[in-house]
């Protein structure tokens, strides 16, 4: 069967870029673009139910995170993705909180945002974006460096052999934000595991 995907974004030319890897992954898709949430509404109410809504966090008429949970509300079968610029951890995780079921930073390459949206399809929960501000890596000290002050808090919890929920009743923050958090530094490292990570704190 024919699925139905909705990319809405106000930017037409991300939007078609958005449209363009979606059709090389799913040839097969019905795919329809908006560019305000007016649109998607009316997207929404027509047809058969989206299988996935590609959205912008900075969206005309997308007002707040509230509402980002209220359209969840209205599309309750639909994969929602969220696409952005936006690189603060702490609104990622409002956004995951409010229901979306992945988030990617458009400034990832288009292969990345491709393998990120066929995961979120199949099930996983994924946060994949590239933090800004960050240096060239030029060996451990200064990628320690290149850490947050919260990024350095989590991993020297990491390296105590905490869990994300540990760390984040010790931290007070919420356990999506730790793996924020975690997932950032591991790209900032660049190291594959959370283990991995913890050894080069320990020999820092």
């Amino acid at each position: 069967m024919t699925c139905r995907i909705i990319v809405a974004d106000d930017h037409p030319l991300f939007r078609e870029a958005m449209v363009s890897t979606v059709r090389r992954l799913l040839p097969e898709a019905e795919l329809e673009q908006a560019g305000s949430l007016q649109d998607v509404l009316r997207l929404v109410s027509q047809g058969t139910p989206a299988d996935t809504l590609i959205l912008d966090l900075r969206f005309p008429g997308l007002t707040c995170i509230g509402r980002l949970a209220e359209l969840r509300r209205q599309m309750p079968r639909t994969t929602l993705i969220i696409a952005s610029m936006v690189d603060d951890p702490d609104v990622v995780a409002e956004v995951m909180a409010a229901g979306a079921d992945g988030f990617i930073g458009k400034s990832l390459t288009p292969d990345e945002i491709a393998e990120a949206i066929l995961a979120i399809r199949e099930g996983d929960v994924v946060v994949r974006y590239a933090p800004s501000g960050l240096l060239p890596q030029m060996g451990a000290d200064s990628e320690l460096e290149q850490l947050t002050h919260r990024q350095q808090d989590v991993l020297r919890l990491i390296a105590q052999g905490k869990t994300n929920k540990e760390i984040a009743r010790e931290l007070d923050i919420s356990p999506f934000t730790v793996r924020i958090h975690v997932s950032s530094l591991l790209k900032t490292l660049n190291v594959p595991t959370r283990t991995a990570a913890a050894v080069k704190y320990s020999g820092s």
